[in-house]
């Protein structure tokens, strides 16, 4: 049983560089990976200041994705945080809702996501509210539309976050939405360990449709997780997800590189189904990635890269260091950055996107 992958650029901190997201878009899309969703928490102009235009010169680069993703048969897709238009969505929120719409259909995004996590959900009508947002973009836009909702996990965590969730909010929101749009979901937690037939067959039946799986791994966007890399393949993900699941996107490491790893036992999983071991996928993924001689010197590190993490190698760090020092990778300077603390996340730096 197949399911449609992509890979997702949705994290905090510095977002991938034009020749970091290109190379990987086009190195997955090579191995499968179908779509691509643009909404890093970086780009402003998506997220706090929505309401206004992008400068040209972004724009510019965005049409120049588009036309990349549109090259290696991807579809090019871009989320879009209306801060604080459930609130109040008057004519000029409408207003300005409309003009990024038709901005984004410039620059040839083939699929638009309207994105409400991060933001409170303790507001009247929540999910009437959001419904009526995104049905105003689907009058407004011919791309394939998606929405993530405020409570997108049963993690507990958002409800002490974003105040807590609305009675029935998931079922108001799957009865009043358009059917064709799809609503994306994280699983039981946010970052979720693994991902069960049953759980996401009760979502299902909650929003009314399948849902597309926005999976947090190997993400490593956060203060703690960004002291570790995430590398090791995919478990937990039983290929059974496809019939229960209408897409399954990955929410990409802070390293590009390294993020095409485990997105390659990912794909392994699907296609091999009971047979797939995530050790042996990892080696395979590992040396598609880097060349066999750097993914041999990267299996013998993995605990320490990925368990240990950085703030707590001690004197093994300067080891490590000289280990990757001399490889002409661009793996291999991800790690040396990552250890350099190069890719290390802040509370502060959360706040500020």
């Amino acid at each position: 049983m197949s399911v449609e992958l992509g890979l997702i650029e949705g994290f905090y901190g510095r977002p991938w560089s034009w020749p970091e997201r290109t190379a990987t878009i086009t190195f997955l899309a090579g191995h499968g990976f179908r779509f691509y969703l643009y909404a890093p928490k970086g780009d402003a102009f998506l997220r706090r200041r929505w309401q206004e235009p992008h400068p040209a010169a972004d724009a510019e680069q965005l049409a120049q994705l588009a036309a990349h993703c549109r090259s290696h048969g991807v579809r090019f897709g871009v989320g879009l945080s209306p801060y604080d238009a459930c609130r109040d969505f008057d004519g000029a929120a409408r207003a300005a809702l409309a003009g990024k719409l038709a901005f984004l259909a410039e620059v040839g995004a083939s699929d638009v996501a309207i994105l409400f996590d991060d933001m409170r959900g303790d507001v009247p009508r929540l999910a009437e509210r959001q419904v009526e947002l995104v049905h105003f973009a689907a009058g407004r836009s011919s791309a394939r539309l998606q929405m993530c909702p405020s409570y997108y996990s049963d993690d507990p965590l958002l409800d002490r976050l974003f105040g807590a969730r609305p009675e029935g909010y998931l079922r108001t929101l799957g009865t009043l939405l358009d059917p064709a749009i799809d609503i994306f979901w994280t699983g039981e937690e946010i970052c979720a360990r693994e991902h069960s037939t049953a759980h996401l067959e009760r979502v299902a039946a909650e929003l009314g449709r399948r849902p597309l799986l926005w999976d947090n791994y190997p993400v490593n966007d956060t203060p703690r997780m960004s002291q570790h890399l995430h590398l090791r393949g995919f478990t937990g993900r039983p290929a059974a997800l496809a019939g229960v699941i209408s897409a399954h996107g990955i929410n990409g490491a802070l390293q590009p590189t390294l993020t095409r790893i485990p997105a390659l036992t990912l794909v392994e999983s699907y296609g091999l189904g009971a047979a797939y071991a995530y050790g042996a996928a990892t080696r395979r993924a590992a040396a598609a990635v880097l060349g066999e001689p750097l993914a041999t010197v990267l299996h013998e590190d993995l605990a320490l890269l990925q368990d240990v993490g950085r703030d707590r190698l001690g004197a093994r760090a300067p080891e490590l260091r000289e280990r990757y020092a001399g490889a002409r990778h661009a793996g291999a300077r991800e790690i040396l950055r990552w250890l350099d603390g190069e890719y290390q996340v802040s509370d502060e730096l959360i706040r500020s996107q």
